[in-house]
């Protein structure tokens, strides 16, 4: 197998060897810093290769440690293991991290965590905003044309993404004031500013989801609901985000594929009177699609149908 391997691409083979090197030989490297620094007696002032070996390893902890060996005295120039008291008591795991978000970078479970909820946080804030159903109408659109990939993935997703932050601005303003700047003047805890944050989120979608949806959730999460029924009260305050999420993606899909049948409908009476068209004069060996296309772009125009789509998804939050 490693004969084949090198036959198939002896660069790749080559690369992966003298980065693996490289890497041994900076490992070795550092570690014989590090133990020479350490057995060199302290009292040693003139050996100018030793200063300089501890400083060399000094910076790479400096490094490593997000610059937390940069409060130290100028004394300390060596690489010595500091004996002050307080430097001996604190965590070297304490980072920037720790004191913006509360995660020790000493601690890797905090960090896999961390690292977990980043990577997922885009599906997270697209399902929870009007991204979902711009993209679905806009593919129902491209696909009811028939233009294949005209407009392209990259044009649709970028479109949709701006009118997201247009139909949400109002409710990241809110977000904004109510939550981040207190925070961030550090009138408010992390905690509470996550609480107030979720509760304009909390408006808008409850805004667009409907009832037997809702109803829908709160069952399968065996949740109680009051004996009134749920009030706008009780829908804000007492309804967890786990509940409102996933009933607020089922609205949002029905509508969608709601929006994207009547966009189907004016093409397919087109592609209707094409084929029938096509049949009465005998031409059967000639694709419908090819004739009906250049019609359902021109008639999309003539409509101004991109004023009216958008116009359509905008005023459907009603915000």
């Amino acid at each position: 197998m490693f004969k084949r391997l090198i036959k198939a691409d002896k660069k790749l083979v080559l690369a992966f060897a003298v980065s693996l090197f490289l890497t041994i030989l900076f490992t070795f490297t550092f570690a014989s810093l590090r133990a020479y620094a350490a057995s060199t007696p302290q009292t040693t002032t003139g050996d100018a290769a030793a200063d300089l070996i501890g400083a060399a390893a000094d910076a790479i902890d400096a490094t490593l440690n997000n610059g937390n060996n940069t409060g130290t005295s100028d004394a300390n120039t060596s690489g010595y293991l500091d004996t002050d008291p307080v430097s001996v008591g604190s965590t070297p795991g304490a980072s920037v991290l720790q004191q913006v978000i509360g995660v020790d970078a000493s601690q890797p479970l905090q960090i896999i965590i961390l690292m977990t909820l980043i990577a997922l946080l885009p599906s997270i804030l697209i399902m929870m905003t009007c991204f979902a159903r711009i993209i679905i109408v806009l593919g129902f659109l491209r696909s009811a044309m028939q233009t294949q990939s005209t407009p392209p993935n990259m044009v649709l997703t970028g479109m949709a993404l701006f009118l997201t932050i247009f139909i949400m601005a109002p409710v990241l303003k809110e977000v904004n004031e109510v939550a981040y700047e207190p925070y961030a003047n550090e009138q408010i805890t992390t905690k509470e500013a996550f609480e107030r944050a979720a509760v304009p989120l909390k408006k808008f979608m409850l805004k667009q989801t409907s009832n037997d949806d809702l109803e829908f959730f709160v069952k399968l999460s065996k949740t109680e609901a009051p004996e009134g029924g749920m009030t706008e009260e009780y829908k804000e305050n007492d309804l967890s985000l786990t509940v409102i999420i996933p009933s607020f993606m089922i609205s949002e899909l029905k509508r969608a594929f709601q929006m994207g049948f009547m966009i189907f409908l004016p093409f397919l009476v087109i592609d209707i009177v094409v084929g029938s068209t096509l049949m009465s004069m005998g031409m059967m060996m000639l694709p419908p699609a090819m004739i009906s296309m250049p019609f359902k772009i021109l008639v999309f125009v003539l409509a101004d149908g991109w004023t009216l789509l958008v116009g359509s998804l905008v005023t459907s939050y009603n915000l």
